[in-house]
């Protein structure tokens, strides 16, 4: 284990907080906490930007900022209810991150989108003349940093921005955050496995409670021996 995965481990109080609403009252998770916890989606960064900090759940002594996972939750309801509106061949997926490539990929093939993953070419949201021109209706990105040139570019020809971020990061062309540790392999696997998920259930390709084929470990880039 890490020392950044030691500093965001949460006590056994602070667990059955997370599993509670602010009123009180008993949440249920699209995940049980503990996977959640166990993938580490909830461990931040050792900054915090003035948007994300109502994302956060607790600052560690050593400095690090702790996701409040109830909300990292409820925004991927949110976003499963909004992507599940388009038509999925204008869904794009895309990531410069080498942990999400993998993930990427098989949350596009679940959802029937489309994946961009690795450099993103220049110019193909917003020059017709380009051969690689697309036009899709939406876009999600794995980390408003990394794939800063798909989001300006949606964000100039109008097309919509979901996007996963950690504390650190910088949303002014991101229409919808999803507050996460998006730079952790199994964090990315879990998040865009769940996202996945959720959005076949909200078009009602699946029951509300139902489950897709793959596994969280399908999503997840394997390290290279």
């Amino acid at each position: 284990m890490s020392e950044k995965e030691k500093e965001g481990q949460l006590s056994e109080e602070e667990k059955a907080e997370l599993q509670k609403s602010e009123k009180g009252a008993v949440i249920e998770l699209l995940v049980p906490l503990d996977t959640y916890l166990s993938a580490g989606v909830h461990i931040g960064t050792h900054t915090c930007t003035k948007y994300m900090e109502k994302f956060v759940y607790r600052v560690r002594p050593e400095g690090l900022y702790v996701l409040d996972v109830r909300k990292i939750d409820e925004r991927l309801r949110i976003a499963a209810k909004f992507l599940a509106r388009f038509n999925p061949e204008n869904i794009i997926a895309v990531t410069s991150r080498p942990y999400a490539f993998t993930p990427v990929s098989k949350f596009a093939e679940v959802i029937r989108g489309k994946a961009i993953v690795g450099r993103f070419p220049p110019g193909i949201l917003t020059n017709p003349q380009l051969p690689n021109h697309i036009e899709p209706e939406v876009i999600v990105a794995t980390d408003p940093r990394t794939d800063l040139q798909a989001i300006k570019e949606a964000s100039s020809v109008g097309v919509p921005v979901v996007a996963f971020a950690d504390t650190d990061a910088k949303v002014e062309f991101v229409d919808f955050i999803i507050p996460a540790n998006n730079k952790g392999r199994k964090s990315l696997a879990l998040l865009y496995w769940i996202l996945a998920r959720q959005i076949l259930r909200e078009r009602k390709e699946i029951p509300p409670e139902g489950d897709i084929p793959q596994r969280v470990e399908d999503f997840e880039t394997r390290l290279v021996e």
